[in-house]
């Protein structure tokens, strides 16, 4: 990373940064030791207890969503790449359509704690269990990959620190912080914090695209001009085609990033697990309806603070500063109101991390104690506090293996919201297939599950793998490095040219289902088909396997 200029001139006064950033940190903890007291069962640490109301529900997903790649990375690609950088935003919110209409309130009605209940459910448990936690904490890796990018990156404009050794360090302390908050309060704590954090994230959104609009005399014409003004040379931020259109190959990779997009949500194990909070579907369902509208405006907030951060920061300045496009929030912050708005931004960013994570680690901890450890390893016969005990030592573990790949992450100075587009490539590939299935094919089968979520999930990793994702990427002029996780330009071994790969993997998950269950000899339990289609459906006996 180049050196920062100096401090007064690029980030504020980091004393200021932290004190606000200290504040943020003392609060949370604080509704995190609160809520730890009620934590005495696996319902409470998974579940909340499952009696959070529809609307703090649909509060807290929005919390739960509108993570660092919301904030940080889709306002960093609208203030470099401009229109197609806004093409996230809209494949993230469409993606809730299908949550609403073909998830939330099912998965509410057939599963207990995890996505693995519901597709076990007429199935052989053990396989499919196993299955279905080792693509959980797949994507939970891969999601937690761009939040500990994000908070890094973060951190480290906070502090004005550059260098590798610096800002791998910055991302192990905040790993730490954020283990610990997990280990502490458990799903209570964490609605708690992302309610707070929406709230707070929402506000925040609101005054700078207030401000920005203001700037231009509440001209978007204007706005938008200015940015246009200040793009990279040669590019029109104003149009199609920036970052998706230059070449066939990277028209490709847009409709694969669609793809991921829209149908990734509804796999993602985080937000399914927040639907076992509530305590009806009809809580489900309204739970949706109030994400979708929160969710809705922060985006076209989004667009304001991204052609802001392009007019009045500029593109060169966002690259070369720490996080490289994740930073252009922050640094617009700073531009409109100085080193509190800044701090204030940046806290507010960071509790967004900090919710996200903890769901994400909960998740993850939760579908190796429940379905791995209890169900496969122990059969059933787990000693009291057994599984949450488990659960915990599991976060840890989790916690320390996204520290190091956030190094990675921060220090090639990967957009985050393209890191997050490729959990969303895991979710619709390994996991979405098997749950539609499940959900309105009788005649799916185990082998069918099986092939469905492995094939996914392995053509989605290997196609990432040997994509530019981890090599071969161009070089960055702002930094000198290549922009793949192996930064080194002389390390190329990618062969599949698209940077997102769910054109292949997911219409291949679907292809894997089908085939395995026309090819198995399994024959299906018609009583448990009508078991879990009445369940699903009406909610009728869900209250009684929640209670069992």
């Amino acid at each position: 990373m180049p050196e920062l200029v100096a401090a007064d001139a690029t980030i504020g006064e980091p004393a200021v940064n932290i004190s606000i950033f200290g504040a943020f940190v003392l609060v949370t903890l604080f509704i995190t030791f609160r809520a730890s007291r009620n934590n005495t069962s696996a319902a409470d640490y998974y579940a909340a207890g499952r009696n959070i109301s529809g609307t703090q529900n649909g509060l807290a997903i929005a919390g739960d969503y509108l993570s660092a790649a919301s904030f940080l990375g889709i306002a960093g690609a609208i203030a470099v790449y401009g229109y197609d950088g806004f093409l996230y935003s809209i494949g993230f919110l469409v993606a809730w359509l299908v949550a609403l209409l073909l998830v939330a309130e099912l998965m509410r009605n057939t599963a207990r704690f995890t996505m693995a209940d519901v597709l076990a459910f007429r199935m052989r448990e053990r396989p499919v269990r196993m299955a279905a936690a080792i693509s959980t904490l797949a994507v939970s890796l891969f999601y937690l990959l761009a939040q500990m990018a994000g908070a890094g990156g973060l951190v480290a404009l906070l502090l004005g620190v550059s260098g590798d050794a610096a800002e791998a360090l910055v991302v192990t302390l905040v790993g730490a912080l954020m283990i610990f908050y997990v280990l502490v309060g458990g799903m209570r704590g964490t609605t708690y914090v992302q309610m707070i954090k929406a709230t707070l994230l929402i506000a925040g959104a609101f005054v700078m695209t207030v401000w920005v609009l203001a700037e231009y005399g509440f001209n978007l014409s204007s706005l938008l001009g200015g940015a246009q003004d200040l793009a990279v040379e040669g590019r029109d931020v104003l149009a199609p085609g920036a970052q998706y259109g230059l070449t066939e190959t990277s028209k490709l990779d847009f409709v694969s990033l669609g793809l991921a997009l829209v149908l990734g949500t509804a796999g993602l194990p985080h937000v399914l697990m927040r639907f076992y909070t509530v305590p009806t579907a009809k809580d489900a369902r309204r739970s949706v309806v109030w994400a979708i509208w929160l969710i809705g405006i922060f985006y076209l907030f989004s667009l304001v603070i991204g052609y802001g951060a392009g007019a009045l920061v500029g593109p060169a300045d966002i690259l070369a500063a720490p996080g490289a496009v994740n930073a252009a929030a922050p640094l617009l912050a700073f531009e409109l109101g100085g080193t509190v708005l800044l701090g204030i931004i940046a806290g507010v960013a960071f509790a967004t991390i900090l919710a996200v994570v903890a769901g994400l680690t909960i998740t993850a901890s939760a579908s190796f104690a429940h379905d791995v450890y209890a169900s496969v390893i122990k059969r059933g016969n787990v000693p009291p506090n057994g599984e949450v005990r488990v659960a915990r030592i599991t976060a840890v573990v989790i916690g320390a293996v996204a520290i190091g790949l956030g190094i990675l992450a921060l220090q090639a100075g990967i957009n985050i919201a393209f890191l997050v587009a490729l959990a969303f490539a895991v979710a619709a590939s390994a996991n979405l297939p098997t749950i539609l299935y499940t959900l309105f094919w009788k005649d799916f089968t185990t082998q069918g599950a099986l092939w469905s979520i492995y094939g996914g999930l392995i053509t989605c990793i290997t196609l990432i793998i040997f994509s530019p994702v981890v090599s071969g990427a161009p070089v960055n002029p702002a930094t000198g490095k290549s922009t793949s996780l192996i930064s080194d330009p002389g390390v190329d071994f990618s062969w599949f040219p698209l940077n997102n790969p769910g054109l292949v993997s997911i219409p291949l998950s679907f292809f894997l289902g089908w085939l395995g269950t026309k090819l198995s000899k399994e024959r299906p339990d018609e009583l448990k088909n009508a078991e879990l289609e009445v369940r699903a459906f009406t909610g009728i006996g869900a209250e009684k396997a929640v209670q069992h």
